[in-house]
């Protein structure tokens, strides 16, 4: 009877078998991680580039929205573009993961805001996302897709902020495996 009661117990402490889709995540996670951090990183690049070789026309997108003071509208549409290639960069790289992924979830919740807004007030305009925005015909805005298009950049970002060790990762060369 003891025989079976340590069994038991034995098995009780024993690590979970790995299989299904639990276990291929686990076994698989910083290799997840990498895809996750270059798709994240590749719309932040794309966000970034058409913007970055005409900053008057970025910043005249960003006056276009409405939301920002007249005063902060040219240093916003100047720094969005690099901000959003810092972002990319950083991604590519694997440096800061976690946190670079905060700021891409908080960036991407205020696109989202922006971009809800613009239904809200009736403003019909393109919202500029890789590369420039401008007016539109009413009825030919995109806003639902552009919304679902950045909730679905959300995934990765939540993804690394929970699990942002990966594969290939120039933090993880520097710092070593994380606890």
């Amino acid at each position: 009877m003891t025989s079976m009661a340590s069994k038991a117990a034995a098995k009780d402490k024993s690590v979970p078998e790995s299989g299904g889709i639990r276990g291929f995540v686990d076994s698989n996670q910083q290799w997840i991680s990498l895809v996750m951090r270059l798709l994240l990183a590749a719309m932040w690049l794309n966000y970034s580039i058409g913007k970055l070789g005409s900053p008057e026309t970025n910043a005249q997108s960003v006056r276009d929205f409405k939301i920002l003071p007249e005063s902060l509208v040219t240093p916003f549409g100047y720094a969005q573009p690099y901000f959003e290639m810092a972002l990319g960069l950083l991604l590519i790289l694997g440096l800061g993961t976690r946190l670079v992924a905060i700021f891409s979830a908080l960036l991407l919740l205020v696109y989202i805001g922006g971009i809800i807004s613009l239904g809200a007030r009736g403003i019909a305009i393109s919202c500029g996302c890789g590369g420039s925005g401008g007016l539109v015909p009413k009825g030919h805005t995109r806003y639902t897709l552009d919304v679902l298009r950045d909730l679905l950049y959300m995934v990765p970002a939540a993804w690394l902020i929970w699990k942002p060790a990966s594969k290939l990762s120039l933090e993880r060369a520097l710092l070593g495996d994380p606890i």
